[in-house]
């Protein structure tokens, strides 16, 4: 017995050896075939990255729970001849449950899920409970699975932001331009950028005159005029004009690439967190195995195993990852997409939710708040004015002008000849009358006078973040145009019931003081941020968090996303710029805040699910060393009870798709 003993073990190791051999080979075959993972994509010439099929640890696990399931076959039949067969994959099966244990106890100095593993497999093949041992196996194996499902399955490495910058560019050498690559761009270069470009690199511009939209990057809600002499930065898009830039840093010297790096360099903290389940399962091991060791010197081994396998932390190391697989469909269903199954554990505890401005709480256009005629013309004078000019343009201000026009149910009669003047505005002849609509330069600029009393209107517009539409009819200004960022129609009712809540409430923005305090007062928040830089936005989260709150950051820019890495619950919005929705743990996928509401509902259902299943992990635990010391209780009823546990655990854990509970919730 001892011979065929030896050479099951011989026979196992060996077959184990030549199967990894085969595999290496294997893979050198497939390298040799396949010298790069980087294909061209011959359509449009840019490298094709092809993933992984799987994860590495999800095909460890796979193949040990195969491998165990058919070990478990082969152990029910009961055949002596089976057993130096079976004795090494138990073996070789239990091995890394010991290598857990001895990291717990010698490296990181506790007493965990690990060490209780290593007893109780340790036990079970001390005392030859092998049908027992490899079933053990294989419910370890199945709860190491749904765990890794739970585990967070965004992208460790965050996207590249230059992903989104143009594969070429327009450069302008000795008068004439000619587009190079995106990778060729030089310091030193001229970069031509038109409208509806994004501008590649941080540079001056040169020549021409543009708007520009840098909300993305800066947080501001409005677009800005800039002309030769002016600062512009990478990410940031051209609205309207026609550009020239000097080229001052490209790559990883631009001020989008250091927020990128900002991520990079961020501690990521939350690979250290554990999920509600692995932290009940550790916190119940050391008083289980200190019972399991009284039973065994009152009671013996048998026993003793039986008290070990009542250990309270198995079942909801099941249990509690299928909870928040189950949550996580309920929310998909409602449109919100949960990356990491952490962050809907963690959002019963959030105290503190802080909103960016904009793109969150306001909606990326804007609206017509305000007409001042000037000089005798009425206010729907001066509308109609601006619609004729803004006639079939698609930028963001002529939207607003055209959509108020409507409202007013104007005719807007079609001019016979536009000129556009880039960067500054648009001149029309309306049947022999210029017409001019645009910026304060350009009317300056072509010699319309503008009376000192428009100072009021200029001052009031600024200290509410408006920007101003000016409108001139021949030489004379006609009226002024006030346009502002169109809130959320649903962000003062969601804020209101988050208040209900007794939540605490910040906003941030990149916006002056005046504007910020306008729209938190406005809808109702009380604490708010204003002219923060975006590297300074983490400071602001860590600062909340270093007063011991729990902080749930939503925000939708380039520059919000390092806030959002630091905070506890991170949420974005469908829509927003990639890197924030690569950071955020959940997006919103209707763009509706109104989904914020639901996914606290959701989380606070997933906490009374998870303190259920806490009882049918307790319960049966409870009852089984009961029975061990006052009704004989030995293994087969552990198993039994273990098993009773888990079935009603994954009840549980179903109740909530059966019922659809969070409706009420």
């Amino acid at each position: 017995m001892l011979l065929g003993y030896s050479l099951g073990v011989a026979g196992g190791f060996f077959g184990y050896k030549l199967i990894k051999t085969k595999r290496r080979d294997n893979t050198k075959k497939l390298v040799k075939r396949t010298p790069s993972r980087v294909i061209k994509n011959r359509k449009n010439h840019r490298p094709r990255i092809f993933k992984k099929p799987a994860l590495k640890e999800e095909r460890i696990i796979n193949r040990k729970l195969q491998l165990s399931a058919v070990t478990f076959a082969l152990a029910l039949f009961h055949n002596p001849v089976l057993l130096p067969l079976i004795l090494p994959l138990g073996f070789y099966l239990s091995v890394g449950f010991f290598k857990d244990g001895y990291r717990e106890i010698f490296k990181e100095r506790k007493i965990g899920v690990g060490v209780m593993d290593t007893l109780t497999c340790g036990a079970l093949l001390i005392t030859g409970q092998i049908i027992t041992l490899v079933l053990f196996l294989v419910i370890l194996f199945m709860s190491q699975k749904f765990v890794l499902k739970t585990k967070d399955r965004s992208e460790k490495n965050l996207t590249n932001i230059f992903g989104e910058q143009p594969r070429t560019v327009w450069i302008r050498q000795d008068d004439v331009e000619i587009e190079i690559s995106f990778e060729k761009l030089q310091v030193g270069d001229a970069v031509v950028v038109n409208a509806g470009g994004v501008i590649p690199v941080d540079g001056v511009i040169i020549e021409g005159e543009a708007t520009i939209d840098q909300h993305m990057l800066t947080g501001e809600s409005m677009t800005v005029e800039k002309g030769a002499g002016e600062a512009v930065l990478t990410a940031t898009i051209v609205v309207s004009g026609r550009i020239v830039i000097l080229v001052e840093q490209t790559g990883s010297a631009t001020v989008a690439a250091k927020i990128a790096e900002i991520l990079h360099n961020t501690a990521d903290f939350k690979s250290s967190l554990e999920t509600r389940g692995e932290k009940i399962a550790n916190q119940c091991a050391l008083p289980t195995i200190v019972l399991g060791g009284i039973t065994y010197f009152l009671l013996g081994p048998v026993r003793a195993i039986a008290v070990l396998m009542s250990y309270f932390g198995y079942n909801m190391r099941i249990s509690a990852p299928l909870s928040v697989l189950s949550f996580l469909q309920i929310a998909s269903n409602e449109g919100i997409l949960i990356k990491d199954g952490r962050a809907l554990e963690t959002l019963i505890k959030v105290d503190t939710i802080v909103f960016d401005k904009t793109g969150t709480l306001t909606e990326n256009k804007l609206q017509v708040s305000q007409i001042h005629g000037w000089a005798g013309y009425s206010d729907m004078e001066v509308l109609g004015f601006a619609a004729v000019a803004e006639y079939r343009q698609t930028h963001p201000i002529a939207i607003a002008i055209l959509e108020e026009a409507q409202k007013a149910e104007l005719e807007i009669l079609e001019s016979y000849e536009t000129t556009y003047e880039i960067g500054y505005g648009l001149k029309v002849n309306l049947d022999g009358q210029i017409i001019r609509v645009g910026s304060e330069r350009f009317m300056v600029a072509d010699n319309i006078i503008l009376p000192s009393e428009i100072e009021t209107i200029r001052q009031a517009s600024r200290e509410k973040g408006h920007s101003l539409v000016y409108v001139a009819k021949n030489q004379e200004l006609a009226g002024i145009i006030e346009l502002h960022p169109l809130i959320r129609p649903e962000a003062k009712s969601v804020i209101d019931q988050l208040k209900e809540r007794d939540l605490s409430l910040y906003m941030i923005s990149g916006d002056f003081e005046a504007p910020t305090r306008h729209l938190a007062e406005n809808l109702g928040i009380p604490d708010y941020f204003s002219e923060t830089l975006p590297e300074h936005k983490s400071d602001l989260i860590e600062k909340l968090q270093q007063q011991g709150r729990t902080v749930c950051f939503i925000g939708d820019g380039i520059n919000d996303a390092v806030a959002l890495k630091k905070a506890d619950v991170s949420i974005s919005l469908q829509g927003a710029s990639t890197i924030a929705t690569d950071v955020a743990q959940v997006i919103l996928m209707r763009k509706n805040l109104d989904q914020l509401l639901q996914l606290l509902r959701i989380a606070k259902k997933l906490d009374i699910n998870m303190k259920r299943g806490l009882l049918t992990t307790i319960i049966p635990g409870v009852f089984c060393v009961f029975g061990v010391y006052f009704l004989n209780f030995k293994i087969f009823a552990a198993i039994v009870l273990y098993n009773g546990g888990l079935a009603a655990g994954v009840a549980n854990t179903l109740h909530p798709r059966l019922t659809d509970e969070t409706r009420n919730a």
